[in-house]
Parts: structure tokens; C-alpha cells; sequence
């Protein structure tokens, strides 16, 4: 996106399931997935990767469950390997755009922690979509189907011009993310 952009560690995931498979291993290959998509878009270079948590607050350190010491257990060890990473950051406060620019990639657990915000803000006018650890490069719009507005001549080119010079980008430069 313009302004900021995600990667989601789980994908069209229904909620109730998704404390179940936020595992370190798991946080570990999202977090590389975001950095290898830094680094092939020069997204805000010398920025951090912020990792958010799962619960309210990012659990307040335990008061409100004990999903994001995992997420603090794989900050250390991306920290380790020497990832610049800061978190767990709080959901509910992490969107605000004064963060914005603190950023490279924000890191979310689920669909809708990284996408509502993202489309709020970027809207159906720009954003696209990356497909992160195929062996090739794969782009799309990020708005969905859009069939509400379909034959009604309405449309608005912007995630696809967004998408199109994403994959340009990235086959120029022979990036595979």
C-alpha cells in the first residue's frame, strides 16, 4: 500500500482457530516472508518490522492470555538472527498513522488484523496484493472480485495499476518473495 503495507502469518483462517496456530515456527516464516518483501521492495529500508500480538494490548503480559508470549519468544529469536523487529505490537493502537512511517511491514496474525485496516485506509483505490513464498511472482488487486460493481462501469484502476507495477518491480529485479 502507499502508506503502509502487511503480511498476514495466517490466511482465510476463521478466528476461533487462529490462537491455535500462532506457534513460533509459524511467526518465524511470516516474519521472513515480510523481510525477504522489505528487501525486494526497498520498503522503508532502515525501518523495523513490527509484529503485532493477538490479544487486547498484546495480552498485557499475560492478564489477558498467554498467546503473545510465543510472539515474544520469536522476536527474540528473529532478534537473534539478526531481524530488526519490534513487538508484540498492540492491535488496537498499531494502525494509527503516526506508526505508519515506524514500519516497514507490519506483521499480522490474522486476515482481518492486517486487511480491515489496510482497506480502510488504502481503500479499493490502491493497494495490491503479493502471494509471498511461491516460486514465482504472483500479483493481484487486493479489493476481491468487486462483483458488486461489476458491468456498472464504476471500476477504479488503481489496485490493478498498483498490482501491475508491483510485479514489474519485482521481475526487474529479479526478486522472488
Amino acid at each position: 500500500g502507499r502508506h503502509f503495507n502487511v503480511v498476514l502469518a495466517t490466511a482465510h483462517t476463521p478466528l476461533k482457530k487462529v490462537p491455535g496456530l500462532v506457534r513460533e515456527k509459524l511467526l518465524l516464516q511470516a516474519c521472513i516472508a515480510a523481510e525477504h518483501l522489505r528487501r525486494s521492495l526497498t520498503l522503508k529500508s532502515n525501518k523495523p518490522l513490527g509484529l503485532l500480538g493477538l490479544n487486547p494490548h498484546a495480552g498485557e503480559q499475560g492478564l489477558i492470555g498467554r498467546e503473545d508470549f510465543v510472539v515474544a519468544k520469536a522476536i527474540r529469536s528473529l532478534r537473534q538472527k539478526k531481524l530488526s523487529i519490534v513487538g508484540p505490537l498492540v492491535p488496537d493502537a498499531a494502525f494509527l498513522e503516526k506508526n505508519w512511517k515506524n514500519y516497514s511491514v507490519f506483521v499480522c496474525l490474522y486476515h482481518d488484523q492486517g486487511l480491515i485496516p489496510f482497506k480502510m485506509i488504502h481503500g479499493k483505490d490502491s493497494g495490491a496484493q503479493v502471494t509471498l513464498g511461491l516460486p514465482f511472482i504472483r500479483t493481484s488487486v487486493d479489493h476481491g472480485t468487486a462483483k458488486d460493481i461489476f458491468g456498472k462501469n464504476v471500476a477504479q484502476p488503481g489496485s490493478m495499476i498498483d498490482a501491475i507495477q508491483i510485479c514489474l518491480r519485482l521481475s526487474q529485479g529479479g526478486y522472488h518473495v
